[in-house]
């Protein structure tokens, strides 16, 4: 215990002067933390789309990328793009995040709902089987015909129903279905139905199937130009000649096809540092290549009727924020949204670095030189003695002056400081030395 009094400096001391900072940096990053944006939630709610589906696939690779940085995807299945669009406009909804197919809605209805596109993933082209004798080349050849759309909140029907507009036909021209995708190839192989009309990635098993199966034939959009030029929302894509077998030279030429895209889409109030983190994984999921894209296309800003959500345009624009690419995302997170605050104590340090030094200098030396006061007063007494009391005055004094070094002998300061305090020992005796040769002289 003797040994921790001799150090350099005196913790208890440097504990007192840093105090009053501490807890000023404490009040600061406290207020700071209470007024900045919160932190983001470690679950996210998604809509995909029916089991087994593209967006439910997807759906499940979102959530292995979000579990590393201990976020968990968890995801509700649904009919398609139209429920996944109430779900996530209702307010009552959980739902924040879903898969949607672009022209499903519009941009006034998108903007008035509180929907924000993330950006678009992948083309889901329309894809039209169909069987018979000769190939048909114009949508208005399938007059009178029964056709599968898919179930209502797939949005099928509805892009479907446009394209028969320009063609100047309407839903009553044709015979819809909605079946599901499989029990409607079943249907659509066994003759009960004439047309299928998917809107799915190119990866998807059932268009793998069809276009292997013989007599089926796919409906070449050799005007999929106009159509784009009439619907926005949709884009050209072609399907090389030879993509599904090389061998076997399937398909044996190019098709024209015209296409949506999947669309992530979010509520406005969804938290903007978990954007960032939905679209890094979407450029981990998406960036391949596949029949129809190519390396890099998606994830895009592009092909979107739903606006595009600021924070959304910062990723396309600059990727991935600069400490995230170095830290951790909750530590780079909490930088992020601590800013101010650490702005703020940048702005403090610097005059709080001149006054701590000086502050706790002045509280060891003042351990010291509060006993000069002392060491005064008896000199002052002992220089206007009176003849009556001179002797017991200054036995007084003497006595007093051993109390005092007595009571500095006590006293502990770091050792850079110990010249002061044998100078304080030196100085007692001097005065001591004073007294004494009075009482002498006496």
């Amino acid at each position: 215990m003797q040994k921790i009094k001799f150090t350099l400096f005196s913790l208890r001391d440097l504990i007192i002067a840093f105090g009053p900072v501490t807890l000023m940096v404490l009040i600061v990053c406290g207020l700071g933390f209470w007024l900045v944006d919160p932190a983001p939630p470690r679950i996210i709610d998604i809509s995909t789309g029916p089991e087994n589906s593209a967006y439910e696939r997807f759906a499940k690779l979102y959530a292995a990328e979000l579990a590393k940085n201990q976020i968990q995807l968890r995801f509700k299945t649904s009919q398609g793009s139209q429920e996944n669009l109430q779900r996530i406009s209702d307010p009552d909804s959980e739902i924040e995040v879903g898969f949607v197919r672009s022209g499903s809605t519009d941009r006034a209805d998108a903007a008035e709902k509180g929907l924000v596109s993330l950006g678009s993933l992948f083309y889901e082209p329309i894809w039209i089987f169909y069987r018979d004798k000769k190939e048909l080349t114009t949508i208005s050849q399938f007059r009178g015909r029964r056709i599968n759309v898919g179930p209502d909140g797939t949005g099928v029907g509805r892009i479907f129903e446009q394209i028969l507009s320009v063609n100047s036909m309407s839903a009553d021209d044709v015979s819809f279905q909605h079946l599901d995708d499989t029990p409607a190839t079943v249907a659509f192989l066994a003759g009960q139905l004439d047309v299928l009309v998917f809107s799915t990635a190119s990866d998807a098993p059932l268009v793998q199937m069809l276009l292997q199966t013989p007599g089926v034939r796919l409906f070449d959009f050799v005007q999929a130009e106009a159509y784009t030029r009439r619907f926005p929302y949709l884009s050209q894509v072609t399907l090389p000649r030879g993509i599904v077998d090389i061998g076997l030279d399937l398909p044996a030429r190019d098709y024209h096809l015209i296409s949506p895209t999947a669309t992530l889409v979010a509520h406005e109030s969804l938290h903007p540092a978990l954007t960032g983190l939905l679209l890094q994984a979407a450029a981990k999921i998406h960036s391949r290549a596949d029949w129809l894209s190519k390396q890099g296309e998606f994830p895009s800003d592009r092909y979107t009727e739903i606006p595009v959500s600021g924070e959304a345009e910062k990723f396309y624009k600059n990727g991935a924020p600069v400490l995230q690419r170095y830290l951790t995302f909750w530590v780079a997170n909490f930088i992020e949204r601590m800013w101010v605050v650490i702005v703020a104590l940048g702005a403090l340090f610097l005059p709080l670095s001149k006054i701590i030094p000086p502050l706790y200098v002045w509280r060891i030396r003042s351990r010291i030189y509060r006993w000069y006061g002392q060491l005064r007063t008896v000199e002052q007494i002992i220089d206007n003695l009176s003849n009556s009391d001179k002797r017991a005055t200054l036995e007084k004094q003497l006595n007093y002056l051993d109390e005092i070094e007595d009571k500095v002998n006590r006293i502990s300061v770091p050792l850079s400081y110990a010249e002061e305090l044998y100078g304080l020992r030196s100085h007692i005796q001097f005065v001591r030395t004073r007294v004494q040769s009075l009482l002498k002289s006496r």
